[in-house]
């Protein structure tokens, strides 16, 4: 596939759910995104169609993480895979990727990208700038995110799965949460620390934020309700203090 077929499709993979619906889901977007990768795989006017019509059929995936499944299901079309074995792996992959992508994405990056930008909205005198840096840095990810996937799909087909095993992606949306936590941790005690004892103050409590983090790294497996009971007491007394 040339660069310009791929990029071609990573664009329309943008789209992917403007035609969102509750009888094909993302089948209807899957199927205008593959288009440029079918018509580079020499089918014939009729082959073609027929591909079309397949890939019309219901399918789900997350949007970041769909490039993976474009990419494999055109290699597969490529290589002359027959619509059965298209079909069974388009249902077995579909929910590997919703899983991923939600755990790593709404569960990992979004949260911690925004609690970065919370941090720096506090630390900054301006409101505009924490905006910019949380656009930049969680458009960036994603766009890198959904480019790999594709080119991964391509290299690998059918073989996709193995790939997937080896990135590890569990892993990193887990190493991607524990810097979450340590946002969490500084946000609170800089916000309850300036409260208490004003903005001067709030770089110790920032510091001991952080060595709450470290703390929590360590031990907080084995008390995960302690935890959250902390959490909860500190937005719960800040709720308090302002109402008062």
């Amino acid at each position: 596939m040339d660069l310009s077929t791929r990029i071609t499709v990573f664009l329309r993979s943008f789209s992917i759910q403007g035609s969102w619906n509750y009888r094909s889901v993302l089948g209807l977007g899957f199927a205008f995104s593959i288009v440029p990768l079918l018509r580079r795989c020499n089918l014939s006017a009729e082959e073609l169609e027929t591909a079309l019509r397949r890939h019309l059929e219901p399918f789900n995936s997350h949007p970041y993480l769909v490039g993976i499944a474009l990419g494999a299901v055109a290699r597969m079309e490529e290589e002359r895979e027959t619509a059965v074995m298209i079909r069974r792996f388009k249902e077995a992959i579909r929910g590997a990727l919703g899983s991923l992508g939600d755990s790593l994405i709404w569960g990992a990056w979004r949260p911690t990208t925004l609690l970065l930008a919370l941090v720096l909205a506090w630390a900054m005198p301006s409101s505009w700038v924490p905006v910019i840096i949380f656009l930049i840095i969680y458009n960036s990810a994603h766009m890198i995110l959904r480019w790999w996937g594709l080119r991964l799909g391509l290299e690998k087909g059918s073989k996709v799965g193995n790939s997937l095993e080896n990135v590890n992606l569990s892993h990193l949306a887990e190493r991607v949460r524990f810097g979450g936590t340590l946002l969490l941790g500084i946000l609170s005690g800089v916000l309850l620390g300036s409260y208490l004892t004003g903005a001067n103050a709030g770089w110790l409590w920032g510091i001991l934020g952080i060595f709450g983090f470290g703390v929590g790294h360590r031990f907080g497996a084995r008390a995960p309700r302690l935890s959250s009971l902390i959490l909860v007491g500190v937005v719960g007394l800040l709720i308090v203090l302002r109402i008062q």
